[in-house]
């Protein structure tokens, strides 16, 4: 496994560490699903130990992930191992009972309960999970100081700002000076994280690091799933509602993956490769953390950290995606 520093905080994390979305199930919040398919505890718990016996040292989690659940899974998992690792996990995306979830005493009462469901004393990353804090921006400055004080009080050890626009990112950046920021990217839209553009520049200006979610395209991009047999997903399972599994995307990302298997080889390792190296090409990526269900899953994503992409493999993926 190779490592890179958390921006510059001196913290080194996996280049490939875990998202734990999946942990959380079937879940909701205010009726909308934003869960996963329910995951097997034990498959969960060989996969995660497995994991950190080849070196990954990054777990992602959120307090909506399951509304606490994959919290206190990935804890009970853990165990004693806890304080050997680096947890991130995430405020923003269940209000609980406050108007807002960027409250200033929620993002607190949230804080308490993610130590208590995790276990642990401190949070080493505590993101704001989206950008938006509130119609006119209402509730930014007392979420940032907030944010600041769990720190001095050393509940938390560095602040991350995910978010899904260039926008939000510039105008929350020189704000919250995060020591990360997280978003969707991967081969088909590395628009975060490709030179020039906007947030490239911002993870230059601050020394930042940026965490690489969805970098598999939720399997599509290791042609688990095809337009002429779309998949099925269950009430509460937020992939029911995705764009990303209509048809029209389905295929477009079939047929890039159909000439990615010409290029690479056609085992599900091979594209994992393509998917993860592709984005630990660019240096302000410090880590991608696909998610998880299962060791199988983990071991093919674990295949890949030993194997980068030279130049010509990084502009030959980039110039297929760029079409």
């Amino acid at each position: 496994m190779q490592y890179r520093e958390l921006g510059k905080t001196g913290v080194k994390i996996s280049e490939i560490s875990l998202g734990c979305w999946t942990l959380g199930g079937l879940n909701w919040v205010n009726g909308v699903p934003n869960g996963w398919a329910n995951v097997d505890e034990h498959e969960a718990s060989e996969a995660i130990h497995y994991a950190i016996d080849r070196g990954v040292n990054h777990f992602d989690n959120a307090d909506v992930y399951g509304n606490g659940k994959a919290e206190r899974l990935l804890a009970k998992i853990l165990g004693s191992k806890t304080n050997e690792v680096i947890i991130a996990t995430k405020v923003g995306w269940f209000p609980g009972t406050a108007a807002h979830a960027y409250e200033a005493k929620h993002i607190r009462h949230q804080c308490e309960q993610s130590l208590v469901n995790l276990k642990r004393d401190y949070i080493d990353l505590y993101y704001f999970h989206h950008g938006h804090f509130g119609d006119n921006g209402e509730y930014l400055d007392d979420a940032v100081g907030v944010m600041y004080r769990l720190k001095d009080e050393g509940k938390i050890r560095f602040i991350g700002q995910s978010a899904y626009s260039h926008d939000d990112f510039m105008r929350l950046v020189p704000k919250v000076k995060p020591d990360a920021l997280q978003s969707y990217c991967s081969a088909k839209d590395d628009k975060f994280v490709a030179e020039g553009t906007p947030t490239r520049k911002l993870l230059e200006e601050y020394g930042m690091s940026f965490i690489a979610f969805g970098p598999l395209e939720q399997g599509i991009m290791l042609g688990k799933y095809s337009a002429s047999n779309p998949p099925h997903f269950e009430a509460g399972d937020h992939r029911a509602n995705s764009a990303r599994f209509h048809n029209e995307n389905l295929a477009y990302l079939e047929n890039k993956v159909n000439q990615l298997k010409n290029h690479f080889g056609d085992s599900v390792e091979s594209l994992a490769r393509v998917a993860l190296q592709y984005l630990l090409h660019y240096n302000v990526v410090g880590a991608v953390i696909p998610g998880f269900r299962n060791l199988n899953q983990v071991k093919v994503n674990l295949s890949a950290m030993d194997k980068p992409l030279t130049q010509d493999e990084f502009n030959l993926v980039r110039s297929l995606f760029a079409n």
